[in-house]
């Protein structure tokens, strides 16, 4: 379905090779030794990102392939070592083109596969919504369970957590978990533990009881017109509970967000059948590691600045938005691209931002450079996740069960035996020498 619909709008299936250079960015790569030149490596492909921007340096405007890459990254539900995407790119686009595109396939394949009817265009929402709203970057939007952000209300509140979290630059938001069902003081106490994973310290509740005061622990810190406040704030009513998390804002919106699915999942308020599609936008250019002390791209080092952005690169890198968007289906990243960049100088300034020296981005990346320098025409893509699709087309929740002979999580084939040691003849031959731990 996909071949045909992407044929019919005048798209050219090509190949790329399989067999390429390792490139500094993104994921670890597969890495395999050259015979021939002894000490040197061929990279797998994590996607074929490089050649389908030469594909439209060199005039051909509308490429896509059905390709197999390759990720060496730690293993989820929604992830494997090899898989397969549907590779995208277009000339002389804007954003909306790119996701007009998508759209028309999408629908076509549930159209065909499911017999359901979609109605695109699809809902945008921005990078920063997502957050702020469903704690996460791929909301599922099928339930409500909206986080609120409360911090400015609970300023006058005595209760110590929030307080400490205020003055250390914090965050206070809250889930009003109405319609989820009877919650008791152990499935309070289980949630507070669950929240423990993305790194909060605990779990603040409170329960409305009819006369729409509060019972809980914590009601003794908050006066009856802040207790009003925050009702009005969470559409708070009878009967209902609110859970709260007060800290770093990238620990609230991971330890709520991650609540948020965790509860839905286990008190049935995922619907059947029912599948709800959004794009999110506005991605931050450059995301902070905090381990290495450096920024890093936050999709990769070839997507274009929002045109507005540009003059923050140098001053206010964190500051700068990427032409970048995801496509999302029910809390699952289905899709990614960006607008390229299509300008060499601006891809200068983006590697010399991510600490990339002329040198190094000559010697990883010339290719590009030297092309880009000819004049490339205006350029952008997305890769579908066609094992994430399958898997939701089918109702599962692992794509090892829509890939035949998967991984385990520890990337081991247990029907071949693999990964495997290699004779010493072999290891001769390639001139490598393996050492043990």
């Amino acid at each position: 379905v996909v071949r045909k619909t992407l044929d019919e709008l005048g798209f050219l299936e090509l190949e790329t090779p399989f067999l390429i250079r390792s490139t500094p960015e993104g994921a670890r790569d597969y890495v395999v030794p050259s015979r021939v030149n002894h000490g040197s490596f061929f990279a797998l492909p994590q996607s074929p990102q490089l050649f389908k921007q030469l594909f439209m340096v060199s005039g051909f405007d509308r490429y896509f392939q059905i390709v197999r890459c390759f990720r060496d990254e730690d293993l989820r539900a929604e992830r494997q070592p090899e898989f397969t995407q549907v590779d995208v790119e277009m000339s002389f686009c804007s954003e909306e083109d790119v996701q007009g595109i998508m759209e028309q396939v999408v629908a076509r394949v549930w159209k065909e596969l499911k017999g359901l009817t979609l109605t695109p265009p699809f809902q945008r929402i921005s990078y920063d919504e997502a957050i702020s709203r469903f704690g996460v970057d791929a909301p599922d939007l099928r339930y409500g369970l909206e986080l609120k952000d409360l911090t400015e209300l609970v300023k006058t509140s005595e209760l110590k957590v929030f307080q400490d979290a205020l003055a250390r630059q914090g965050v206070v938001k809250a889930i009003n978990l109405s319609g989820v069902g009877e919650l008791s003081r152990k499935d309070l106490d289980e949630l507070g533990e669950f929240v423990k994973i993305y790194g909060a310290k605990g779990l603040a509740w409170v329960r409305m009881k009819e006369d729409r005061s509060w019972q809980a622990p914590i009601a003794k810190f908050f006066s009856a017109e802040l207790q009003a406040s925050l009702n009005q704030r969470l559409e708070m009513q009878p009967g209902d509970v609110a859970v709260f998390v007060a800290d770093k804002p990238q620990v609230v919106h991971a330890a709520l967000g991650n609540l948020r699915k965790h509860v839905a999942r286990q008190r049935g308020l995922l619907p059947k059948d029912t599948f709800r599609f959004c794009w999110v936008t506005d991605f931050p250019l450059f995301e902070w590691d905090e381990e290495n002390r450096r920024l890093n791209s936050a999709h990769h080092p070839f997507t274009s600045t929002r045109f507005s952005d540009r003059n923050k690169l140098k001053d206010d890198p964190l500051a700068v938005k990427a032409s970048a968007y995801d496509l999302v289906l029910n809390g699952v990243e289905v899709g990614g691209g960006s607008i390229r960049i299509h300008d060499s100088v601006l891809q200068s300034e983006v590697f010399s931002t991510l600490g990339i020296t002329e040198e190094q981005a000559q010697e990883k990346f010339g290719f590009l450079l030297s092309a880009l320098q000819y004049g490339a025409p205006p350029h952008g893509g997305i890769a579908l996740g066609v094992d994430r699709l399958m898997m939701l087309l089918c109702g599962t929740d692992s794509i090892r069960d829509v890939i035949a002979f998967p991984k385990t999580q520890k990337q081991l084939d247990l029907m071949l035996n693999a990964p495997a040691p290699l004779d010493a003849a072999q290891l001769a031959e390639l001139a490598i020498r393996t050492v043990t731990d």
